[in-house]
Order: C-alpha cells, then sequence, then structure tokens
C-alpha cells in the first residue's frame, strides 16, 4: 500500500500514527509540505514494522534530519529516500542531538537494500546526520546531493568504493568555506576520480553550479577531472549548468563519448563555435539542449543539427543563436529568447 499526503497543514504527527497503524503493509509514504508533522512516533512505528521500501519527505519543517535517524531497523528494508528541505540552504542547522544525553536513536543501522537516495538542502558535519548514509549504502544506483552543506571528497570516495553499480549521479553545488578561508565549491577532482575509476555503469551525471563567480575559481572540479569522468563511464545522459571550467576542449571530449544520446549545456559561456563544431562528431547524439550559451552562433548550431538527425533540441536564452537558425533542426523544436534561469527550472 501506498499513501502519498501532499500539502495537507492540519495533518498533525497522531493523525500519521494512526494511518500508520491502520495501514497494513504500507510499502511506500511520501509526505510533502505536511507543516504539522513533527513528533516521530510514526517513524519509529513504522521502522518496527519493516514493511516501507520508499520513503519520501520534502518541506516539512517540523521534521529534521537527525529524526528521520530514528526509523532505526526500518533502514534495512528500504529502497528509496528522498529528504528535502524548503527553501535556501540552512547553514546553521542545529548540530546533531545525539551529543546530548538521552538521545534516543544511534548510527548502528544497515541499509544494505538503499538504491535510490536524494538529500537537498542539509547541512552535516563530519560523520553525523544523514550523510552517514553514504559510508552505509552497498547496493545504490541513483544519488543525488543538492547543495548539501559539509559534504566532502571522502564521502563520495568511500560511497564508490561500496557501490560500483550506480547508475545515476546528481550534483549541485554552490561555494561554501572549506578549510578555513577558501570559498569554492566542497568537492573537487578527487570526487570525479573516485568515480570514473570505481563506477563503470555510471550513465546518467548531472553536474550544476550555482553562485559561482565566473572571474573566480569558486568551483573545485577542473575541466582534466571532468574529462577523464566522460572518457571513463558510459555516459549517456550529461547535464551541465554553470560550468565555467569547462570549454571547447572540454567538448572534444564529449564529441567522442561513444554512448552520449542526450546533452544539456546551460551558462556554459566558454563554448565557441568550435565546440559546437566537435559535438557534430558525436556518435549517438540525439537529444541537445541549449541554455544561457552566449559564446556559439547560429552557425555552431546548423551544424550540429545538419551533422546528428536530432530528435529534439531546445534552445532558450542563447542570444546569438535565432529562431531562423533552430526550425526545422531537429524532429521536435522548442526555442524560448527568455533565460530560463535555475529558479524557474527547480534547480535551486
Amino acid at each position: 500500500m501506498s499513501v502519498r499526503l501532499n500539502t495537507l497543514p492540519a495533518i498533525t504527527s497522531f493523525g500519521l500514527l494512526s494511518v500508520a497503524v491502520g495501514c497494513k503493509n504500507l510499502s511506500a509514504l511520501h509526505l510533502i509540505a505536511c507543516k504539522k508533522v513533527g513528533i516521530v512516533e510514526w517513524l519509529e512505528y513504522i521502522g518496527r514494522v519493516g514493511s516501507l521500501e520508499e520513503l519520501v519527505v520534502k518541506h516539512c519543517e517540523m521534521i529534521s534530519q537527525f529524526d528521520l535517524l530514528k526509523f532505526g531497523s526500518g533502514w534495512m528494508k528500504l529502497r528509496k529516500f528522498e529528504f528535502q528541505i524548503k527553501g535556501l540552504l540552512n547553514v546553521f542547522d542545529p548540530r546533531d542531538p545525539s551529543c546530548m544525553a538521552h538521545y534516543q536513536y544511534r548510527y548502528d543501522f544497515s541499509c544494505d537494500c538503499l538504491e535510490d537516495l536524494t538529500l537537498a538542502r542539509i547541512t552535516t558535519e563530519k560523520e553525523i546526520g544523514l550523510c552517514c548514509l553514504l559510508r552505509k549504502c552497498k547496493a545504490l544506483k541513483n544519488l543525488s546531493l543538492h547543495y548539501v552543506h559539509g559534504l566532502h571528497d571522502n564521502d563520495i570516495v568511500t560511497l564508490s568504493q561500496n557501490c560500483n553499480n550506480l547508475t545515476s549521479v546528481s550534483l549541485w553545488l554552490t561555494p561554501q568555506f572549506n578549510e578555513g578561508s577558501v570559498f569554492r565549491t566542497s568537492l573537487t577532482d578527487d570526487t570525479l576520480k573516485a568515480l570514473a575509476l570505481r563506477c563503470r555503469m555510471l550513465q546518467s551525471f548531472e553536474l550544476i553550479f550555482w553562485a559561482c563567480d565566473r572571474s573566480w575559481p569558486e568551483i573545485g572540479f577542473t575541466q582534466e577531472g571532468l574529462v577523464m569522468l566522460i572518457q571513463s563511464c558510459p555516459i549517456r545522459d550529461l547535464v551541465l549548468s554553470g560550468a565555467h571550467i569547462f570549454d571547447d576542449e572540454g567538448m572534444k571530449a564529449v564529441s567522442s563519448a561513444q554512448f552520449l544520446e542526450s546533452l544539456e549545456l546551460m551558462d556554459c559561456v566558454k563554448v565557441t563555435n568550435a565546440g559546437m563544431r566537435l559535438l557534430s562528431r558525436c556518435p549517438c547524439l540525439i537529444n541537445l539542449t541549449l541554455r544561457q550559451c552566449d559564446g556559439f552562433t547560429d552557425a555552431g548550431v546548423t551544424e550540429v543539427a545538419r551533422a546528428r538527425n536530432l530528435e529534439s533540441l531546445i534552445v532558450e536564452g542563447c542570444s546569438r543563436v535565432s529562431l531562423n537558425a533552430v526550425q526545422g533542426a531537429a524532429k521536435s523544436v522548442h526555442y524560448k529568447e527568455d533565460y530560463p534561469g535555475l529558479f524557474n527550472l527547480g534547480r535551486v
């Protein structure tokens, strides 16, 4: 049985406990914007029953990441878990209550069946909070880490050592202070190297940078690290947004990606017509999305369209690309002059 509660402000923790007790063999529970759900007796009860395989908690103001650790033995059977905080990242998230006396949970649980994990806008510190899941997963296939404050290379390195069957990784990053005064995104090429060496089944990779200055090295990755990943894994779906480190040399690696079918470039300002000419050689490319890229013109897009039999072409906010250049360039064409922005795309 599956239960989905979406934007129900009158539902309380006690009501949810009644649902948990009344629903036999509950396999999936989605809580979205339930503002009065907090006290977690319902979660402890479901954990003891052990039937839940999918748990999604989004925008529930009274539920913290530390509350969810009280799921206990329920983690053993869980296959999908998603936790998102509403709004912008809160870097002042409370410290782990387990540092206080009489805390009600521990970290000695296993989640060997977890295949799909999403964490968004949470703040962590070393070895506490929900980021502990990255050290425990062994069957993970899909990983999404969106603006997780306190995430480090060691978290991804450990994950890659335990989960070599990862097929999808989504990283949304924004600069933060690292090692004192260094202001940049927290992950470096060590993360990309770990994924490239150990996750040889990786097919989908999304990399989104938000609020990274173009004129300052606020991105922890290098183009060389990104190229290594593209060349090492059978990437079919690649999304790069705000990747100011990425230019025509990077497009050379993309053009030789044997399995690449879908590519999205957003705010990749260093890609020029030369890079688009290289892209025209990409053997399997059928879906192309270009957003807020001002480095190439009609000529570059037209060359890709002529060389590849595109199923779909989306062009939004590319100031030097005209509607005339994209008409008839693919079976499905969408063109828009306005900048979409990360907010409108739900990526912030």
